[in-house]
């Protein structure tokens, strides 16, 4: 039997990707030069396909990276010369502020207790913050920050850079990126993709900051992936190194489907999918929303308290063939995360919904 992942990364493949992985294979995609022009067409139409769909204007650059990891240590070695800014409320916004103090950063925090989210009105960012971070979507908790909080907490503190980890939601949010001064992501949770790819979106503020702190014998950006190598190659739709061609090729591809489906229209089928798993949660009296206030509650990661042993949750799920994610951390035991991203149907959560019931 074929199973359906509703884990939140690796998760389901979206649909057309094998699809696409054979016409890749029969084009002997994964062979071609990355100094080619088929490359650079290939570069090209990926940057295309995202900047419709996530509307990402002139300003900002599109780069590629082995993960969205790999972007926390980018960003604050590019962005920042002395002090970051982070908001903490899960495990993956605490690993941000840990690499900024792995990487000998002041790095401030505001935190919040796990599951609990941030508005504008109660930040405070410290005066000599130069970037702040953010989390769209916390995995590890299903918790997120609404964009419209960003924005105004950007226009208070316009002129610090801000970035926004969109790791678990993207291309969902609806970011201002007239405001939004960078953000990242990785293939293998909204965009139905494996492991392999991160996804940097930065603009020329970054790309100036990151430019004056080369020049500084006592700074280092990176010897490679720096932003301005990365923005130089860009130009020509090249790479400094050689990229994963294949998943920046399957990633174009999935962006143009989800384009053809229109991106107010992915929004909505993930809001009214997210909408079911919660009203199922409260519902019933064997489950509970972790996250309590409602305005903070993740569209794409849903996570629920389980009365009976998480395992035991999961299990009753994988003998009908659904993959549901344990809780993360010290919640494994006594919670399920359910991925509510594109590639999964609204006819496949009403199934979920059901084995859960039963």
């Amino acid at each position: 039997m074929k199973n359906t992942y509703f884990t939140p990364g690796p998760a389901e493949l979206y649909p057309t990707l094998a699809h696409h992985l054979q016409t890749a294979m029969d084009e002997q995609i994964g062979s071609i030069s990355h100094r080619s022009q088929k490359f650079r067409d290939i570069y090209k139409h990926t940057d295309e396909q995202l900047r419709a769909l996530m509307n990402i204007p002139a300003s900002h650059g599109i780069f590629f990276t082995g993960s969205a990891s790999e972007v926390w240590e980018r960003l604050l070695l590019n962005c920042v010369e002395h002090e970051s800014f982070h908001l903490v409320n899960g495990s993956f916004s605490r690993k941000f502020f840990d690499y900024a103090q792995s990487l000998h950063k002041y790095a401030h925090i505001q935190e919040k207790p796990f599951g609990e989210g941030f508005d504008a009105a109660e930040i405070e960012v410290p005066e000599y913050a130069e970037l702040v971070c953010m989390t769209h979507n916390e995995t590890s908790a299903g918790v997120q920050m609404r964009p419209v909080e960003m924005h105004k907490l950007k226009r208070k503190y316009s002129k610090k850079l801000f970035c926004v980890d969109m790791v678990s939601s993207a291309p969902h949010p609806d970011l201002d990126f007239g405001l939004i001064d960078s953000a990242f992501f990785s293939v293998q949770k909204a965009f139905g993709m494996p492991a392999g790819l991160g996804v940097w979106i930065a603009n020329e503020a970054c790309l100036d900051k990151a430019e004056r702190l080369r020049k500084y014998d006592s700074m280092t950006i990176g010897a490679h992936h720096n932003l301005p190598t990365l923005w130089k190659n860009y130009q020509t739709f090249e790479t400094p190194a050689t990229p994963n061609v294949l998943f920046i090729y399957l990633l174009g591809k999935i962006a143009e489907d989800l384009n053809q489906i229109g991106i107010d229209t992915v929004r909505r089928q993930t809001e009214d999918k997210a909408r079911l798993l919660y009203k199922f949660i409260e519902g019933d009296e064997r489950y509970a929303p972790f996250v309590k206030e409602e305005r903070h509650r993740s569209p794409t990661v849903v996570v629920a308290n389980t009365k009976a042993p998480a395992k035991d949750v999961m299990a009753k799920a994988k003998e009908a063939g659904l993959i549901v994610g344990s809780g993360y951390g010290k919640q494994k035991d006594s919670q399920i995360r359910i991925a509510n991203f594109p590639a999964t149907s609204m006819e496949q959560i009403e199934g979920l919904i059901r084995v859960l019931k039963g």
